[in-house]
């Protein structure tokens, strides 16, 4: 049960926990720890190769994975039926998955809708039909459980680089708080990471951002302690910022990126 921005912390050595997007990234990142702590842990992806290579190089016997697209609905209800079935004490589900697209709304029009739909699928619509789903179930078990939303600190701050993915994040910010408020006084705790850039592949390679490692680390320990909504660096400054911060960091933060965007068009196109 929880209490305005704390709650109690799960006990995480007896926990099941499943992850969407965990083979890589932020999501294998927190698979590690969760495995640490003691947790069975279910990660899920769409490629079994990459899934295979988590496995093999987290090497516990408390790991398993599931093939799945979690942008396709019938793939949604059949991951939910598999994970009840085969591990019936899950207790805790991370929405992770998650794709970013980065081109600007204009540039982007003249694209196949079902293409930049996926982006909305996968962000959105994945999380809060999964939560729809697992909680039904989890207030069925009527023990400790959690929701865990993984957003970023674009849904505070839009990027105009990448629109619909920022509306996304902010789209499952906004579903994150609401959902809080209706659970509050069930067992389901429910909880958002919002992650700032980190080195990871989301949008394609690339090496800026925050330490995936030193990353995890902090939101995690915060998350143990049992905070409900936990930032990064810059994501923990949007998060906690007032509008008219907001408003400075959001024209900050587009016209630096089209600085780069553009020189990045000079020299490789």
């Amino acid at each position: 049960m929880s209490t305005g921005r704390y709650s109690t912390p799960i006990d995480l050595a007896s926990s099941t926990v499943l992850i969407t997007g965990g083979s890589g990234g932020i999501g294998y990142g927190l698979a590690e720890r969760f495995l640490k702590s003691g947790s069975q842990v279910i990660i899920t992806g769409r490629r079994e190769d990459q899934l295979k290579e988590a496995k093999r190089k987290l090497n516990s016997d408390k790991l398993v994975y599931h093939v799945g697209d979690v942008g396709k609905e019938a793939d949604r209800v059949k991951l939910f039926q598999w994970v009840t079935k085969e591990y019936p004490k899950v207790n805790v589900l991370m929405n992770n998955a998650g794709i970013q697209r980065r081109i600007s709304f204009l540039d982007d029009i003249e694209t196949p809708w079902n293409e930049r739909e996926n982006e909305i699928h996968i962000n959105f619509s994945a999380p809060v039909h999964l939560s729809s789903l697992f909680v039904s179930y989890f207030l069925k078990q009527q023990q400790p459980s959690a929701i865990i939303n993984i957003t970023g600190g674009l849904a505070f701050i839009p990027p105009a680089f990448a629109p619909a993915y920022g509306a996304t994040k902010a789209a499952l910010h906004s579903f994150t708080m609401s959902i809080r408020f209706d659970l509050a006084n069930t067992p389901v705790q429910v909880i958002e990471i919002a992650p700032p850039a980190v080195k990871t592949d989301l949008g394609g390679s690339h090496d800026f951002g925050e330490d995936l490692d030193e990353f995890c680390d902090h939101v995690f320990g915060r998350m143990k302690q049992g905070e409900q909504e936990i930032g990064y660096k810059t994501s923990e400054e949007a998060r906690l910022s007032s509008r008219e911060k907001l408003d400075q960091m959001f024209q900050g933060v587009n016209n630096h990126l089209k600085k780069v965007l553009e020189e990045m068009k000079k020299h490789y196109l």
